[in-house]
């Protein structure tokens, strides 16, 4: 595959069993360079089983992925080379200092920087003489964004890196993190439960359910098509005939229409089934993935 190539990341009609559970189902999934993909779903939704397959872990055994133009499980060493990975529990040999550590991980990557290792550490305020088993969570996670980087890599997967950082070390060191990879033209896929982080940092958002791909859409979509609309309404409202309605919520004589798409036409919609129309907003993405959660109608039948 080219340098300029748009999609580094091209996986095709993707499913995966473990037993009698589906971990994967029919996914369909482009990454083009230079845009961070944020990855949300509850624990078990086919987050981490998509990475593996990625990273070359699993070989797709249905459908296809290709990443850099190869197949990750077949040319390991070729794609590897160009990937930087951190996952949520890291195993770093604790008797080892930082320093120690990232020596004999740049033995590992012909483009390892050392003097861009060294900047990042100095930048996350990690001692690089310090043993890694005297280290907190939080610093350990700070080295390995820190080895995740140092050879540049074409593509950082991120899965749940932030778990053990602190919320000012989050703010401070992700965002810049992702931001300085980007900008550069390099692709980020973070992982995360933490929606606040994934809708601050990323472009594009794609959201996993039950081995499910059930929406990729670029973030500023996602946060301009979730609404809620308040109403009152007598009696029961049929809000399943409102365009683009995908759960509501009765309490206190009102109504809380969830919707995604156009808000016009969900309050149109509702106008139509006579309901007076008391409030309406759009939704953060912590909001619309509760509202998602917990939804009495199938993703695809109202996004």
């Amino acid at each position: 595959m080219n340098s300029d190539t748009t999609n580094i990341v091209d996986i095709r009609n993707l499913s995966r069993h473990f037993g009698n559970k589906a971990a994967l189902r029919d996914v369909t999934l482009q990454i083009p360079r230079g845009k961070v993909f944020g990855v949300v779903g509850e624990n078990g939704a086919g987050k981490t089983t998509l990475i593996k397959h990625i990273l070359g872990l699993l070989k797709a055994k249905q459908g296809s992925v290709s990443v850099f133009g190869m197949d990750p499980a077949q040319q390991p060493r070729r794609v590897l080379s160009r990937i930087g990975y951190l996952s949520e529990q890291p195993d770093y040999p604790e008797w080892m200092t930082v320093t120690q550590f990232t020596t004999y991980m740049a033995a590992f990557y012909e483009t390892w920087d050392r003097r861009y290792a060294a900047e990042l550490l100095d930048m996350m305020n990690v001692d690089p003489a310090k043993k890694i088993g005297e280290l907190s969570k939080g610093q350990q996670a700070r080295v390995g964004l820190c080895v995740a980087q140092a050879h540049r890599p074409e593509l950082l997967l991120l899965d749940e890196p932030s778990s053990g950082l602190d919320p000012v070390a989050r703010n401070e060191i992700l965002s810049a993190v992702i931001r300085t990879v980007s900008n550069e033209g390099r692709s980020v896929l973070l992982s995360s439960h933490l929606l606040d982080e994934v809708e601050r940092v990323s472009d594009h958002l794609v959201f996993f359910g039950a081995g499910n791909l059930l929406l990729s859409e670029p973030m500023e979509a996602v946060l301009s098509k979730h609404h809620q609309i308040s109403v009152r309404h007598a009696g029961q409202l049929a809000w399943q005939k409102v365009p683009g309605a995908f759960n509501a919520i009765h309490a206190n004589g009102e109504w809380q229409v969830f919707g995604y798409g156009e808000m016009d036409a969900s309050i149109h919609g509702l106008r139509g089934l006579g309901a007076e129309i008391l409030e309406q907003r759009l939704l953060s993405l912590n909001e619309a993935f509760i509202a998602r959660s917990q939804s009495r109608l199938p993703f695809s039948e109202a996004a």
